[in-house]
């Protein structure tokens, strides 16, 4: 018998690998008791179960709506979601379906927001093309980028979300170093954004347009705006997208997903892109799909036409504003010793961006993790994953709290159960 030769992996399988994704989601399937502040799930009282029954009936009353929408459906989605996503997006713009200035042929349905997001990484990037990003960003993208070989550069944010002061300092950085040809894609979520909480200031929005605009030298220059949490907003200013910024409709790509504002078990999210990024991205989605699932398409297009969509936006909102409430509350009742310990207050999403001192790191090797976890039975997502790896502009003492999926009493004994563990940390240090 010959010995056993090990498996080959691709590359890219290796880059993919130990996401911080799959650890976290095994730690909340494996300690039932700790309340978790990590999970980015949403709420599930207010997930849509009438609605959808409605818009299900509504489907099979009659065989020919029903035979079509349990057919495969095509590569770009049902154009009869489509054209409903043209008019969803006119309201959220603020204008007309033609004010727009896009076809239905610029919409692409995916299978959430996230997979668009790796779509475009991968129609964009080959290994050592460069990707710049907010500091800090969605860390999932961070792994999608690593999956496909590119590199990450953090740009410096704010209060106010990304510095463009910042961004064009890093692009004229890489054009006297000669990797200019090499940047392809600025990814931002500019929405109360996951992990900070933070939303793009209004006047920034424009100025981040114009600069890729201007350093599209070698290529295009695209802009990702991530904006799967507009809809979740509870107060402040109404901004206008980044994507509405581009009069040109040739720079920035919009990703949006109905997850955080419907349901994430119909896992339907749009992509309204660029006319020369339709076909890399469909083409790649044939290979993976040929199409997301057709059912869920014409179940969301059932919903959108009707009245019920925007009455639930609003009930969902609500039901947020109060757990937002409800953590900010407790993080001023159980922190109120402690004025080293300081965190953003959001105006919509799902997320606080809590900083202790510099000297207590948060990683998942940390102490101060283990404390929370496993003494205090409290869970978090560590700061540092929000940051390129290696990048100097990480930070080690920040955690990302949700409110999304505990309820207010859950909330209140979670943020105890992490105030205890933080006051334990700083007293060993």
């Amino acid at each position: 018998m010959p010995d056993v030769v090990a498996p080959r992996f691709s590359q890219r399988s290796q880059w993919a690998k130990d996401q911080a994704i799959s650890f976290l989601m095994q730690q909340a399937v494996e300690n039932r008791d700790v309340i978790s502040l990590a999970a980015g799930l949403v709420d599930e009282a207010s997930l849509p179960v009438i609605e959808c029954g409605q818009a299900v009936d509504h489907l099979f009353d009659e065989a020919g709506k029903a035979r079509q929408a349990l057919q495969y459906g095509t590569t770009a989605g049902s154009d009869r979601l489509r054209e409903q996503l043209r008019i969803h997006l006119a309201r959220q713009e603020h204008c007309t379906v033609d004010e727009l200035k896009v076809d239905t042929s610029r919409f692409v349905l995916t299978t959430g927001s996230q997979q668009l997001l790796a779509l475009v990484a991968d129609a964009l990037f080959d290994p050592g093309d460069i990707c710049l990003v907010a500091a800090p960003t969605y860390f999932v993208f961070l792994g999608v980028l690593n999956g496909v070989g590119a590199r990450t550069i953090a740009i410096d944010t704010d209060e106010h979300g990304l510095r463009p002061e910042a961004l064009e300092t890093e692009l004229a950085r890489l054009n006297v170093a000669g990797e200019l040809s090499k940047v392809k894609l600025i990814y931002l979520v500019s929405y109360y954004e996951n992990p900070s909480g933070v939303s793009l200031a209004t006047e920034r929005r424009r100025q981040i347009v114009e600069i890729a605009k201007r350093w599209s030298r070698y290529q295009r220059l695209f802009v990702l705006e991530d904006a799967a949490y507009r809809e979740l907003r509870y107060d402040g200013e109404e901004r206008p997208s980044v994507w509405g910024c581009d009069d040109s409709r040739d720079t920035v790509i919009l990703a949006q997903t109905f997850s955080k504002s419907f349901s994430p078990g119909v896992r339907v999210g749009y992509g309204v892109l660029p006319a020369e990024l339709v076909g890399p991205v469909c083409d790649l989605k044939g290979n993976l799909d040929f199409g997301s699932a057709n059912l869920n398409q014409h179940l969301l297009a059932t919903v959108l036409s009707s009245s019920k969509y925007v009455p639930h936006v609003a009930d969902v909102c609500t039901a947020y504003r109060t757990k937002r409430d409800a953590m900010l509350q407790a993080l001023d009742r159980e922190f109120k010793d402690l004025p080293e310990v300081t965190w953003l207050r959001p105006e919509g999403g799902l997320y606080v961006w809590l900083s202790v001192p510099d000297r207590i790191e948060t990683g998942f090797a940390s102490e101060m993790f283990h404390l929370a976890a496993k003494s205090h039975r409290v869970m978090y997502v560590p700061g540092e994953l929000c940051y390129p790896s290696g990048s100097p502009r990480q930070k080690k003492n920040q955690m990302r709290l949700s409110f999304g999926v505990q309820d207010t009493a859950g909330i209140a004994e979670g943020i105890k159960r992490l105030a205890a563990a933080v006051k334990q940390r700083l007293s060993q240090n």
